[in-house]
């Protein structure tokens, strides 16, 4: 699931936006932070029954980050759960100040998840003896505003194997948008360091394949329409692919479509089940052009010199020679290439030209 996240010091037109978007990529949960300042908390509830009306309307549950301070500043009702929800809020990411004494608690009248990037064992042993309610218990890692602080792999996938040992198997995480930086500092919020400067798409295939991460919030308040559209693909199975056309020609829309790599995968290349077998190819694109050196991320189309080879068409995943039974149409742009690892064998991948 890939998700967005407000903030209360937005106005309420964008974050009525955000609920519009997140309707339309069909996340169910949005995130946000209650961390209000003191003297603010009549303007704060007011603007969160507003958001309480937006959930309603849209069909969307809020998460929000909070302090066991905020909470109490917001509201001394004994019926906690009834306030949230009338704020639209399903779940309370507990920051820190909360013990897993009143964790348990809490999630035996809401949702409750917990911070994955700091759970030790003990915490984790010290849960499950309050009894806690498994199901409704998740756990998030952190984002790091501040550059150089976010997480190496190796924590991210120690903790996750911890907290699935205790019976967490909802796990989220944070990724970067693209298109409007949330401040002070403005440098993205990432889960894992190396996301910081990532593509979104990457970011995410990442969390969920390599770090079985169920659920992916954009941390920062925007994403570019191309992430968007290629977010289309991504939840339809296909990873989308961007490259730079190398020769000029008409006919390269018919590469411009849903191919799978062949089941039995090859070790060097990807190679389009379908290029051979269904797609239609004019004849000027068969014919030899200029051998040209392979390297990674090429994009070949075999010609009429490979025989029963030709229109087969790959994308390398090592440096290759040149080869005159083969052309080099095309080459995957570099922020592109950390998603060739992914498309295994049997697995759907598209190209779009940049």
């Amino acid at each position: 699931m890939l998700s967005f996240s407000f903030y209360l010091f937005q106005p309420l037109e964008q974050i009525e936006e955000t609920f519009q978007l997140a309707a339309r990529l069909g996340a169910k949960q949005l995130f946000t932070s209650l961390h209000v300042s003191k003297g603010q908390e009549l303007e704060e509830q007011r603007k969160l029954d507003r958001i309480g009306q937006f959930a309603s309307c849209y069909g969307i549950g809020v998460v929000a980050d909070v302090t066991p301070t905020v909470l109490s500043r917001l509201s001394a009702d004994a019926d906690i759960a009834a306030v949230l929800r009338r704020w639209g809020i399903v779940g309370l990411r507990l920051d820190d100040g909360f013990s897993m004494k009143e964790a348990a608690s809490l999630s035996k009248q809401v949702k409750v998840v917990l911070n994955a990037s700091t759970m030790t064992e003990w915490e984790c042993k010290e849960l499950a003896s309050y009894q806690a309610d498994k199901s409704n218990v998740e756990a998030w890692h952190n984002f790091y505003p501040r550059p150089e602080t976010g997480l190496g792999g190796e924590t991210v996938l120690a903790q996750n194997q911890r907290l699935r040992r205790y019976g967490i198997e909802e796990i989220g995480a944070f990724i970067p948008g693209d298109a409007k930086k949330r401040g002070p500092l403005y440098e993205g919020l990432p889960t894992l360091e190396a996301h910081r400067e990532a593509d979104p798409v990457y970011a995410y295939i990442e969390l969920v394949e390599t770090y079985g991460i169920k659920k992916v919030f954009i941390g920062d308040l925007a994403v570019s329409d191309g992430v968007l559209r290629r977010m289309d693909w991504v939840r339809s199975g296909v990873i989308p692919i961007r490259y730079r056309p190398i020769v000029r020609a008409e006919w390269l829309s018919v590469v411009e479509t849903v191919h799978t790599n062949r089941r039995d995968a090859a070790r060097d290349v990807i190679r389009s089940a379908e290029s051979r077998r269904s797609l239609v190819w004019p004849k000027e694109a068969l014919q030899p052009i200029p051998a040209a050196p392979r390297r990674t991320g090429s994009i070949t189309i075999d010609n009429e010199r490979y025989g029963r080879y030709a229109g087969e068409l790959q994308i390398t995943l090592v440096d290759l020679p040149a080869d005159d039974r083969v052309n080099v149409i095309g080459q995957v742009i570099e922020e592109d290439m950390p998603l060739l690892r992914y498309i295994h064998g049997g697995r759907r991948f598209c190209l779009i030209r940049c």
